[in-house]
């Protein structure tokens, strides 16, 4: 049974075990399977200017093991569309305080795709909307491959907040993903989870829509 655990600064100290195995698999994926040369590390791990303590991580575990995750940064602090890819936006980069950042979002290879119902990528977007409700988020903002918007329309409200952009020999455009409670409630109806999904281990645990 995969669960999602919330991990932010006040809680880290319990997962600090998971974090080299995690930028590990970032490295892995983005920079090894998916050729992203400007982030090579000699160390083999990806770590950049936004895995600062304003970073929420969302971290998929199957019975203690890292299978996927993502990372949430607040607008108001620098993130990766406003500080490396904002020509992605016709009016500029959101700055608000309810509007978070998406990155990183990844499943490791071998647990990718329909072999497994609900498959990790759906419960990882779902935690990732139960995640910004709980919050009183109402958007968040995403730089993406363009071919990434067909499986996020399956899940989510997407807005375009520019035209494609080609880096590093592929399309790419940022978007914004509505946050309400309807969309956790028809997540979890057409992809079959079963209520809550987030483990908030060490921290205060907000309120979430029923299921």
């Amino acid at each position: 049974m995969i669960q999602i655990h919330v991990v932010h600064r006040d809680n880290r100290r319990l997962y600090d075990y998971l974090f080299d195995e995690y930028f590990r698999l970032r490295y892995e994926i983005y920079v090894k399977e998916r050729g992203w040369k400007a982030l090579e590390r000699p160390d083999g791990r990806d770590i950049d200017q936004f895995d600062t303590d304003a970073a929420t991580y969302l971290l998929a575990l199957d019975a203690n093991r890292l299978v996927g995750g993502l990372r949430v940064v607040p607008t108001t602090h620098p993130t990766l569309m406003s500080d490396v890819f904002p020509q992605l936006t016709l009016r500029g980069p959101i700055r608000r305080h309810d509007v978070c950042e998406l990155t990183r979002i990844f499943v490791i290879k071998e647990r990718r795709g329909e072999q497994a119902q609900p498959r990790v990528e759906h419960i990882i977007l779902c935690a990732a909307m139960e995640y910004g409700v709980a919050h009183q988020l109402s958007q968040y903002t995403i730089v993406m491959e363009a071919w990434w918007i067909r499986l996020q329309e399956q899940c989510w409200r997407i807005t375009p907040l520019g035209l494609p952009v080609d880096i590093d020999g592929a399309p790419t455009v940022g978007v914004t993903a509505d946050v309400n409670s309807e969309t956790v409630t028809a997540l979890r109806a057409k992809r079959g989870i079963e209520g809550p999904i987030l483990v908030w281990r060490g921290l205060d645990r907000p309120a979430l829509p029923a299921a």
